[in-house]
């Protein structure tokens, strides 16, 4: 039988270990891209998995200043597609580091 020590130790090395897959995936999602696309991909919009806004493409048929609400509406559609898609794609990510742990139904860690 292990003593408490032992367990101690070997929960606090579990814990170091987790932490550090945790910070690797966190890295990992800044540098996995995904696309927001509105408009019919008139206006296209690159961010990180992490939601950083990389780059910003709008359709040069829309450069008309009588068409500025349009435009205006068309970017946070954008940039609410790529959110969408980043937090999936972060979800999955992070699923993936804690499938092999047993946690309790329900519960997450602070990502």
């Amino acid at each position: 039988m292990k003593s408490i020590e032992e367990m101690m130790k070997a929960a606090q090395e579990a814990a170091a270990t987790v932490q550090a897959q945790m910070q690797e995936a966190q890295a990992k999602l800044d540098s996995v891209e995904v696309e927001g696309v509105s408009g019919g991909g008139l206006v296209r919009i690159l961010a990180s998995a992490k939601g950083r806004i990389k780059s910003i493409n709008i359709d040069d048929s829309l450069i008309v200043p009588s068409d500025k609400q349009m435009l205006e509406d068309l970017l946070a559609a954008a940039f609410n597609d790529a959110r969408e898609k980043a937090d999936r794609v972060s979800n999955e990510e992070m699923g993936k580091m804690t499938s092999g742990l047993p946690l309790p139904p329900g519960f997450k860690l602070p990502f």
